[in-house]
């Protein structure tokens, strides 16, 4: 008597996981692209401010303005830092 062998590749169980680990991805890329268009979005938003001087005229400038851009120029060093693996991030 011989017994046939199921191909693991071809069963429905594989299929069904094949199908839910595509319908993953799609959704993280899905999210991904989410994600990356809120950023464009806030660095297109902050380069527009920086264009505008940050709203400072240079008449009125005074050192909590320094302050202010010492604040947001921390924030963003933080940002760069992870996204280039540098700093405290360094590998």
């Amino acid at each position: 008597m011989t017994t046939t062998r199921l191909n693991p590749i071809t069963t429905p169980r594989h299929e069904l996981r094949a199908e839910k680990a595509r319908r993953n991805r799609e959704a993280a890329l899905n999210s991904f692209i989410g994600k990356k268009a809120e950023i464009d979005e806030m660095l297109a938003r902050l380069q527009a401010l920086s264009d505008d001087h940050f709203n400072a005229h240079p008449d009125e400038v005074n050192w909590s303005h320094v302050g202010i851009l010492e604040h947001y120029a921390g924030l963003l060093k933080r940002i760069t830092d992870s996204a280039f693996g540098e700093g405290e991030h360094a590998r």
